[in-house]
């Protein structure tokens, strides 16, 4: 705790079966990180923050477990689902409790060096029960857990990427809890709207009338300004949406458990209407029709050479 977060003198009513551990990714411009540990109690102190203050916010979520936090005149007592939020640079307590199992927490650092919010207003937030079920909180907490378990998969650059859209998102979600949202900066507000984007397109890829028409419509922006937000990316809007729903048919067609769906049902099922049509896009992408790859994958470990080829794929 002392090396990764912060200095804390902490308590184990059972010290002799504690168990904790973390697992944290440097994802510029934040950190970020998953943590478990058996009950115990925690204080950080004044002296503490004498010795050393790094100066950084923490908003966390509960994945299971309760903790029991005070700060800054705040107190709450938070449980699986809810966010909160503490401060390296105010006296803390905070209690974990998980009933016989692990308590499990998803961490987002903020440094206040880069923080684009008023960090008196900020500090209101300190210790309180954040709900995360809906809006920018459940967006945030889904970005949060994919970021930790798709990172060892992604190179320096995609995990500064997905690192600054967390950062983003963190920060919309606090200025939407304080009323400030016009303190979010430009970028910020561009960044978690295509988050918004891209969760909503994940959700309905197989409405086959999920078009740029719909997106925008939903999001009150217009179609232009959508393929404006898609500009900088690879991909146009239609590409990202196509290249998703081969994704998934793929995996759906390699998956030994579905083996009774025909490939016809499996392409319905994401989006595509016609058979033609997705077995055409399939074959550019791939390299193969879809019931070869099929055959291949049910026969042994899926191939390594598989991926998308087709420009726009």
């Amino acid at each position: 705790m002392r090396e990764q977060v912060m200095a804390v003198s902490m308590a184990s009513e059972r010290p002799g079966r504690f168990r904790g551990g973390v697992d944290s990714i440097d994802a510029p411009p934040t950190w970020v990180s998953a943590l478990y540990l058996s009950s115990l109690s925690g204080t950080r102190t004044r002296t503490h923050i004498r010795r050393h203050d790094p100066e950084d916010y923490y908003l966390f979520a509960i994945r299971g477990g309760r903790v029991g936090l005070e700060q800054n005149r705040g107190s709450s007592s938070l449980g699986a689902g809810d966010l909160g939020l503490y401060s390296t640079s105010r006296p803390l307590e905070a209690d974990f409790r998980g009933d016989g199992r692990p308590v499990r927490l998803e961490m987002i650092r903020l440094p206040r060096a880069t923080l684009p919010l008023p960090f008196d207003t900020v500090d209101r937030l300190l210790a309180e029960r954040l709900p995360a079920g809906t809006g920018a909180g459940a967006l945030l907490t889904g970005y949060l857990s994919g970021l930790l378990k798709h990172a060892r998969e992604c190179g320096p650059a995609e995990l500064a990427g997905l690192g600054s859209v967390v950062a983003d998102l963190a920060v919309t979600f606090l200025a939407g809890r304080l009323d400030i949202a016009d303190a979010v900066p430009p970028e910020s507000r561009r960044q978690a709207l295509l988050a918004r984007i891209d969760a909503f397109v994940e959700r309905n890829l197989g409405d086959a009338d999920l078009r740029p028409a719909a997106i925008a419509a939903h999001h009150h922006i217009s179609v232009r300004t959508l393929h404006e937000l898609f500009r900088e990316r690879p991909e146009t809007v239609g590409a990202t949406i196509r290249r998703r729903r081969l994704e998934h048919c793929r995996a759906d067609l390699a998956d030994p458990r579905l083996r009774h769906r025909t490939i016809g049902e499996i392409a319905l099922g994401w989006g595509f209407r016609h058979p033609a049509d997705f077995s055409r896009a399939f074959r550019a992408a791939y390299g193969m029709p879809p019931g070869e790859l099929r055959q291949a994958a049910l026969r042994g470990p899926p191939r390594s050479d598989t991926r998308p080829t087709g420009p726009g794929s």
